[in-house]
């Protein structure tokens, strides 16, 4: 919860003590007065430090934070370490370059993780407090993970000012740290791990007490040798009660609290109430005793709890192993070339800088080569196993490593604008997101639940009736042996494991509901250039009209198209530049018209340059001859024209990208239906959906014509996945069931696809299908398991055919197997998903 300002003020060890703070949980000393009034009622503090920040959570309406903590805070310290004792610093732009990104002008998104997070009630105390902050737009905290995604407009607030909010109200918020998220994961194994232990030796040691008195016949043992033995069990299970069980029981008090009934509340009330029946026959030398079983179901449960964990631990591994990827130093050169070789922390690079990278080492950040030639190992970001050739030019991403030669770089991309970072973003975003099966699956769960305890009741009643000796272990077998843990984990236990899988095969799933939906698509409707194609189309012929020259055309073009990020305009460019062809100067008010072409003016003149319809319209003329036979023999044409008539047509080709036809085949093999959309002619469009093997192909096609034939064919029946660009074809994209993004040329950042194919390479796409519909068949397979299960076990519990220890048993092996049935899917490569079915 919020830690205590104790250590600034007089907490004196010694004195007389009073009632605890009710800030912070530490006793208050005599003579101390800081009172605050909270719910109308006065508290007492045990500080000054403490009653500034009751006032501060007081006073911003903030009081919900008291009502709903259900720890009290950790151990006092200085709410602000020595690191962040001047805040002013992380206010500086050299500071914040590897944890801060912009998002627009103004606004400013920075990754950070709180320290002082003990509960769901920190969480929301933290992301209230700091929403009502004057500029801040956006926050979101990840319990499980501690970390901080805050957005805010740095005209009205400054870093500085929000890490001291965070601190005014006693937590703790720097820069994102890879290695702490890792820490915390430790710390909760090793607890774990602990609480297992006791157990597990308290089982063992009440175990050789119990044996003796389940084996002695009658009248062999006497009444006081019998009671020694319970009380040995007895101080024996109180480790194991209070220890190990603890966070059943504060799990399931929390829940009480909130007016809602959780998983633990089952199995806390089955433990305390076995426990404390069982000291009540020791106590009173009557009944019987069940310290032996309620020693052996802790320690199964825990047992398989932790098993459970380090699987999901296992599992949730991805994002972590992206943020480890980079180095923590690199060699840069003090002056480039012939300067000394500097070791630097990479925290300190800069856009510019010029580095070494040897063989095997890391690359630092996003960079250009600049002298060298190698090979880079890029398969933790786009899945692809073998090495991709490096020469002076080519684009080198942070976090691939140099096989080969040493390479020397330009950076152009640090901290959180790299396109490591970029993937980490949108992994997080999908994991925070939870689909609709996981939301009916828990709704179930918690119905399960009470009803659940209305049974367990019932039924003790019945065996009271019935037979009172056996009604508390008929009654705990009830509250134990269900598990609601196996239906809550059905569904995200599978697409945790999914979701890595996937990303290690280049298939970045950023969206909660992408992996289902992708499973039950019928049809992938594909953009061509840039998709189907390589997308980097080249001029290959040039007609020209009147008494223009081939190089004034294209100059013209050029400088049309100066600034686009279209692939044709990126060719006419690239041409222009291979022929040393300078921009047309005066050409002026350039601007685009989506899927159409470029309007400009060259003083008087208005041109256009696009798709021959759209040119044409300027003055009418029909389109000559050898520029008709090249579009019906199935090629890209751009025209160029004038008021009074056509001044140019460029040809240019745009081969399919390698394994194109192979992917479209395995597609159709999973019975999928392919089409293909685009702006392009439809001649040139049909030509290349041809020789890829896609029946339907359109032409011609604006934004709005793709996004009224996807609504058509959903009108239909089918479920779309629409593969584009990510950018370009967002409109579209939105407008289908499940988008897919390339993301090997894009600008991650704006992507709007569901999931991003890394790799470029679309074969991945029937991978990405075949591990979406094993993974529904994981998640059916772990449902029908859950629910069998509970139907079979609680009626045999209820007729007295479990024990407490076999409940135990029963509900960890029923998590446990749903977690192991998950984890299958890990066994399934790139190379065989698609060839091999559950």
């Amino acid at each position: 919860m919020v830690p205590s300002e104790c250590s600034r003020n007089s907490c004196v060890p010694g004195e007389a003590l009073n009632e605890p703070c009710y800030h912070c949980g530490l006793p208050v000393p005599d003579g101390v007065d800081f009172p605050v009034e909270v719910d109308q009622q006065r508290r007492e503090m045990c500080c000054a430090g403490c009653q500034a920040v009751a006032q501060a959570i007081v006073g911003g309406g903030l009081i919900d934070y008291y009502r709903h903590r259900d720890a009290m805070p950790e151990s006092p310290r200085e709410a602000i370490p020595q690191a962040l004792q001047d805040l002013g610093l992380f206010d500086h732009p050299d500071v914040q370059k590897s944890f801060v990104r912009p998002i627009g002008e103004h606004e400013r998104e920075a990754a950070l993780i709180l320290e002082g997070i003990t509960c769901s009630a920190c969480v929301w105390l933290n992301e209230q407090h700091i929403a009502r902050q004057p500029g801040v737009t956006a926050v979101d905290i990840n319990y499980a993970t501690r970390r901080a995604r805050i957005r805010w407009d740095e005209q009205q607030i400054k870093l500085s000012q929000i890490l001291e909010a965070i601190a005014a109200i006693g937590y703790r918020a720097h820069p994102y740290d890879a290695a702490r998220s890792e820490l915390l994961a430790q710390k909760e194994r090793r607890t774990a791990l602990w609480r297992l232990f006791v157990a597990g030796f308290g089982m063992m040691q009440v175990m050789m007490y119990a044996i003796p008195v389940y084996l002695a016949d009658e009248g062999t043992m006497t009444a006081d040798i019998e009671q020694l033995m319970r009380w040995a069990s007895l101080i024996l299970t109180l480790p194991v009660v209070l220890y190990s069980a603890e966070p059943f029981f504060s799990h399931a008090w929390r829940d009480l609290k909130l007016r809602r009934v959780g998983m633990d509340v089952p199995v806390a009330l089955g433990v305390g109430s076995a426990f404390l029946a069982s000291v009540w026959a020791t106590l009173t030398a009557s009944g019987e005793v069940y310290f032996d079983s309620v020693a052996m179901f802790v320690f199964f449960l825990l047992g398989g709890r932790f098993v459970e964990m380090v699987a999901r631990q296992k599992a949730a591994r991805g994002v972590e192993a992206l943020a480890r990827a980079l180095p923590a130093f690199a060699f840069r050169f003090s002056v480039y070339p012939g300067g000394e070789l500097d070791r630097v922390a990479v925290a300190e690079l800069a856009e510019g800088n010029i580095l070494l990278v040897k063989p095997g080492e890391t690359i630092p950040a996003d960079g250009t080569v600049i002298e060298g030639n190698s090979s880079a190992d890029e398969s933790l970001l786009t899945g692809e196993s073998r090495a991709v050739a490096k020469h002076p030019g080519d684009l080198l991403i942070g976090g691939s490593v140099n096989v080969g030669s040493p390479l020397t770089l330009r950076v152009e991309r640090v901290g959180e604008s790299t396109r490591l970072a970029s993937i980490q973003r949108l992994m997080e975003r999908a994991a925070a997101e939870k689909p609709k099966i996981v939301e009916v699956a828990d709704r179930i769960a918690a119905r399960f639940v009470g009803a659940l305890l209305m049974l367990a009741l019932v039924t003790g009643v019945l065996w009271w009736w019935l037979d009172p000796s056996h009604a508390l272990w008929v009654f705990v077998a009830v509250l134990v042996v269900s598990c609601p843990c196996a239906l809550s984990l059905a569904t995200p236990a599978a697409l945790t494991v999914a979701t890595g899988v996937l990303s290690r095969n280049g298939v970045l799933v950023t969206r909660g509901h992408a992996i289902e939906t992708l499973a039950r698509a019928t049809h992938f409707v594909f953009d061509k250039t840039g998709t189907l194609t390589e997308g980097r189309p080249v001029l290959v012929e040039t007609l020209v009209e009147g008494s223009l020259l081939p190089g004034e055309a294209l100059a013209l073009a050029a400088a049309m198209e100066l600034g686009s990020e279209h692939p044709v305009g990126r060719a006419l460019r690239g041409a222009a530049a291979d022929l040393s062809v300078l921009p047309a100067d005066g050409v002026q008010a350039a601007h685009a018209i989506t899927g159409k072409g470029i309007e400009a003016r060259q003083g008087e003149v208005l041109l256009r340059l696009g798709n021959p319809e759209f040119a044409g319209t300027l003055h009418g003329i029909a389109l000559p001859e050898a520029a008709v036979r090249w579009r019906e023999g199935g090629d890209t044409i751009v025209a160029l024209a004038a008021s009074d008539g056509w001044l140019a047509v460029f040809r240019l080709a745009d081969r399919p990208r390698d394994g194109a036809a192979e992917a479209m085949a395995a597609l159709k093999a999973l019975g999928i239906q392919l089409a293909a959309l685009s702006g392009d002619a439809p001649e040139t469009v049909a030509r290349v959906a041809a020789s890829l093997g896609i029946d339907s192909a359109k032409g011609g096609m604006t934004p709005e014509d793709k996004h009224e034939a996807i609504r058509r064919l959903q009108e239909g029946g089918a479920l779309v996945a629409m593969v584009g660009d990510g950018v370009n074809d967002a409109p579209v994209l939105a407008q289908a069931h499940v988008s897919v993004a390339m993301g090997g040329g894009t600008d991650l950042a704006r992507s709007q696809g569901d999931i991003v194919l890394l790799s470029n390479d679309l074969g991945h796409l029937a991978l990405g299908v075949a591990t979406a519909r094993r993974t529904l068949r994981v998640i059916r397979q772990n449902l029908v398991w859950a629910f069998a299960y509970n139907l079979i076990a609680i009626p045999l519990a209820m007729a007295g055919w479990v024990t407490p220890w076999m409940a135990g048993i029963g509900m960890s092996a029923s998590s446990l197997l749903v977690v192991l049935n998950a984890l299958r899917l890990q066994e399934y490569d790139g190379q065989g998903t698609h060839n091999r079915a559950a």
